[in-house]
């Protein structure tokens, strides 16, 4: 009895670290996001990307010095492949935040994992949360007569809700492959490598000294530590428990866009965040 309650004890603190993690890199993501925006405006948002995802690559490889010889050609598909949604994701997400508000550029990105969700559902009256969603981005970008938003904005945070959907799919088996964060690793090296022709278009090469200090802090909030928090989360919890705590971050994006930027949003706005939260929580609640 004392072994199957230590047991119960060690998994419930498990999850309690694993939600713990997720809920600081929601965090991350989103304080990194918003503390971007100077230097986003400034050196533009591809270029610091690029700069970004290099950091992070350059200090997981000093970290966790991968064994990449030893590594399998499975192992290595799916570093690949996660890396490159990671940079697609990434550099479409700071591109959204770029033109948008955060919380709504958040709230529109947030449609991928959704729709990762959905894909699973068994029963008709399910299809609700798509619905719910949608109607939920209709009114954070459309007041009935004219776009509210920047359809640029909007479509690239379209385009990184698609990357987000793949990392998903693939972080969880990629973490699963390697041992401790040399995955991740691989992926952001990855990343580092498929942004690295953006950057370069963008800045012409020029990168003010600044610039490359700014861009190690921000590294660091994202996506360093977001990315190896969900990595180690999900390992300890439910993939599902996982995307239940996940639908908080538009509503999140939101508190954080108003405190740091002082954006504030329209209160039709404010009710298509709160549906397209609902929809997610639902949609994940309901596998």
């Amino acid at each position: 009895m004392a072994t199957e309650s230590n047991d119960a004890s060690a998994t419930t603190g498990g999850v309690a670290a694993a939600a713990l993690m997720a809920v600081g890199s929601m965090t991350l993501v989103q304080l990194g996001a918003a503390l971007a925006k100077p230097t986003l405006e400034s050196f533009g948002p591809l270029g610091t990307t690029w700069l970004r995802l290099a950091w992070a690559a350059v200090l997981l490889v000093a970290i966790t010095r991968p064994k990449v010889l030893s590594y399998s050609w499975s192992q290595w598909r799916g570093a690949i492949l996660l890396g490159a949604a990671m940079a697609g994701m990434t550099l479409c997400y700071f591109q959204a935040v770029n033109r948008i508000p955060l919380g709504l550029a958040t709230a529109i990105e947030f449609l991928g994992p959704l729709g990762v969700a959905a894909i699973g559902m068994r029963r008709a009256w399910h299809a609700l949360w798509p619905v719910l969603a949608l109607v939920g981005v209709v009114l954070l970008v459309h007041d009935g007569s004219a776009w509210t938003v920047d359809p640029v904005g909007a479509g690239f945070a379209l385009a990184a809700g698609l990357g987000w959907a793949v990392y998903i799919l693939l972080m969880k088996r990629v973490g699963q492959a390697f041992e401790g964060l040399q995955g991740l690793t691989m992926s952001i090296a990855v990343a580092a490598a498929v942004a690295t022709p953006w950057g370069l278009a963008e800045s012409g090469g020029h990168i003010p000294p600044a610039v490359l200090g700014i861009t190690i802090g921000l590294a660091i909030l994202v996506p360093l530590l977001p990315y190896a928090l969900e990595m180690m989360a999900l390992r300890r919890m439910p993939t599902r428990a996982f995307g239940i705590l996940m639908s908080a971050e538009p509503a999140l994006g939101t508190l954080i866009g108003f405190v740091v930027l002082g954006q504030a949003l329209s209160p039709a706005q404010l009710a298509g965040i709160a549906l397209v939260v609902v929809a997610s929580l639902g949609a994940v609640a309901g596998e």
